[in-house]
C-alpha cells in the first residue's frame, strides 16, 4: 500500500473510537482528512466536533457534521489527530500543517488522544522532522538565537500565517531525548506561542498503518 492508502486505512480504523451522539475533537492534516471522510461515510450520527483548524472546520461542514466552538464544551471523550513523528512513549512532534496551537487546545479538552499515522512516523527519538514552533513575529530573531544555543537551526516558514495570526519557525538539528522537559522549557521562552512537542498532551493510543494492516499501540 502507498502512503495515501495507509492514511485511509487508519482513518477508517479510528471510527472504532467514535460513538453515536458523541462530540469529538478533530485534528488537522491529510490523515485527518481521511478520517473526516470516513466518519461522514460511516453514517455514525455524532453530535458534533470541535475542530483544531479552519481547514478541518471547512471539511467537516461540507460533510454536514456540526462544528462546535471549544468554548461550548467542557470536555471531550476523544481527540483524533495525526502526527509528524511519534516515539515509543506516545510523545509526538506535530505542527507540519501549522495548527499546533489549536491542536493542543483541543487535545487538552479530551480524555484520550488517538493518534492516526503511517509506520514511517514512528521514530526512536524525536527531532528528525523539523520541529514547528508557533511564535510572535517580533521574537523570530531572538528565538532563532536561543535554538542555535541548543544546537538547532531555526528557519521562518515562508508565507505562512497561522489561524491565530502567528508565524512558524521550523527547527532542525535537534535530538529531543526528554520531550517533557524540552516542551516545558521552550514554552516558557518569551515570544513562543506553542512548541510542536506534544509530551504533556501525548497520545494514549496510536493506530499505525503498515503493510500488514493497522497496529494498535497503547501508551
Amino acid at each position: 500500500m502507498n502512503q495515501d492508502q495507509l492514511k485511509q486505512l487508519v482513518g477508517r480504523a479510528a471510527l472504532d473510537y467514535v460513538s453515536p451522539g458523541q462530540v469529538l475533537g478533530v485534528g488537522t492534516g491529510s490523515t485527518v482528512d481521511c478520517f473526516i471522510d470516513a466518519l461522514a461515510a460511516s453514517g455514525i450520527a455524532v453530535a458534533g466536533a470541535v475542530s483544531s483548524s479552519e481547514r478541518s472546520t471547512q471539511r467537516l461542514a461540507r460533510h454536514g457534521i456540526p462544528v462546535l466552538d471549544a468554548s461550548e464544551v467542557t470536555g471531550l471523550t476523544v481527540y483524533i489527530d495525526g502526527a509528524d513523528e511519534i516515539d515509543a512513549n506516545g510523545f509526538m512532534i506535530k505542527g507540519g500543517g501549522a495548527a499546533l496551537t489549536r491542536e493542543k487546545i483541543v487535545a487538552d479538552l479530551a480524555e484520550r488522544f488517538v493518534c492516526i499515522a503511517d509506520e514511517s512516523k514512528l521514530v526512536p527519538a524525536l527531532g528528525k522532522f523539523p520541529l514547528p514552533v508557533e511564535i510572535i513575529p517580533m521574537a523570530a530573531a531572538q528565538l532563532t538565537r536561543r535554538f542555535a544555543a541548543l544546537g538547532g537551526s531555526a528557519t521562518l516558514r515562508a508565507g505562512v500565517v497561522t489561524d491565530n495570526g502567528g508565524h512558524i519557525l521550523d527547527v532542525t538539528g535537534l535530538v529531543i531525548t526528554d520531550p517533557l522537559a524540552f516542551e516545558t522549557e521552550v514554552n516558557q521562552w518569551p515570544g513562543v506561542v506553542t512548541v510542536g512537542v506534544f509530551a504533556r498532551h501525548k497520545a494514549q493510543v496510536c493506530l499505525l498503518g503498515g503493510a500488514g494492516g493497522v497496529k494498535t499501540l497503547t501508551f
